[in-house]
């Protein structure tokens, strides 16, 4: 079996404004920097958080499009593969770099979050970012008949 699997998906926030660029071709090109945060206990069973930053590319039409909604902040859901190229420094040393190739990019709102207009509120108090029973019309359950 010579088939393999690249596939990336991250769930994060833009860390500053995307680049658009043009190739020499006329193709264009956007490029991002995202950051994903988890939290986990350590051994002291103490919360700590780990921010990873990582570098994503997206090409053509998408990258125009998306060039004009992404902004410093922005959630978004990358799914994509890993690209790994060569570059020689300033010193003649040989540098690798490996970034995302998107294929797919999902807005998840806004900054951070749930998107600025939504009716929604988030809550405080859920773990996880989630929303509260009573965002969701109310915690009476005699209305169902299940």
């Amino acid at each position: 079996m010579s088939d393999g699997l690249n596939r990336v998906q991250l769930l994060g926030n833009c860390g500053s404004d995307p680049e658009l660029r043009s190739t020499s071709g006329g193709q264009s090109v956007l490029k991002l920097r995202i950051a994903t945060t988890e939290s986990y206990l350590d051994r002291n069973k103490q919360r700590q958080e780990r921010t990873e930053w990582h570098s994503v590319t997206v090409w053509g039409k998408r990258a125009e499009a998306l060039a004009k909604f992404l902004t410093k902040g922005s959630r978004v859901f990358i799914e994509g593969g890993l690209r790994t190229s060569s570059y020689d420094d300033k010193e003649g040393n040989k540098r690798y770099k490996t970034e995302v190739t998107a294929t797919n990019i999902i807005l998840c709102g806004g900054k951070g979050g749930a998107s600025s207009g939504s009716e929604l509120k988030p809550s405080t108090q859920t773990a996880g970012g989630g929303f509260e029973e009573a965002d969701y019309g109310g915690d009476d359950d005699s209305k169902f008949p299940f």
